[in-house]
């Protein structure tokens, strides 16, 4: 496999990492360099770990998975997505004061944007290709992206407030729908 083919996949698959992490830029749930390293770190860190596992379970674990990994992702993330919603059209207060860096949102978004990754680590077993380079380049791609997404999204979360973070709401339910879509469609 190519460093070009392995760079496509790994912007591929950050595309979802990036635009939560936009959402929580905008959102102003990510505040702070601790919170941004946070985020783009995990991100990046079950980017990498997720295509290592496929390749390593093989077939038997991801066909188990595959026919539902996701509806898991849509779960989570339309989960996310929701409180975000919720929180922008509070008036009095903020029902919703998660911080998308920490504790279990961190990881359920962490898994959510990484499902897929599974995949691709299955398809480079089935390809006899060595999964440790392309896990480490899908790691620091998503990472770097999702280090840009919270910058950007909080620039935009400044310039338009509480309706970032309503759209940043709609576009993690929307992630998860293109994503069940393409398993159901494809």
């Amino acid at each position: 496999m190519s460093l070009v083919e392995i760079l496509a996949i790994a912007v591929g698959l950050s595309m979802d990492a990036f635009a939560v992490s936009l959402g929580a830029g905008a959102a102003d749930r990510a505040i702070g360099a601790r919170a941004t390293f946070r985020l783009s770190f995990h991100f990046g860190l079950f980017q990498c770990l997720m295509p290592i596992a496929g390749w390593l379970l093989g077939e038997t674990i991801v066909s188990l998975v595959a026919a539902f990994d996701h509806w898991i992702a849509l779960g989570l993330l339309a989960l996310v997505g929701a409180r975000m919603i919720r929180a922008g059209f509070a008036k009095n207060g903020e029902p919703w004061r998660g911080d998308p860096s920490r504790g279990l949102t961190l990881v359920v978004l962490a898994v959510a944007t990484s499902i897929d990754a599974l995949a691709v680590g299955l398809s480079l077993a089935m390809l006899g290709t060595a999964v440790w380079v392309p896990a480490v380049v899908i790691g620091l791609i998503t990472g770097s992206l999702s280090v840009a997404g919270v910058r950007l999204g909080s620039r935009l979360g400044r310039a338009f407030g509480k309706r970032m973070e309503i759209a940043g709401g709609v576009v993690l339910i929307a992630i998860g729908l293109r994503i069940l879509v393409e398993h159901l469609g494809g």
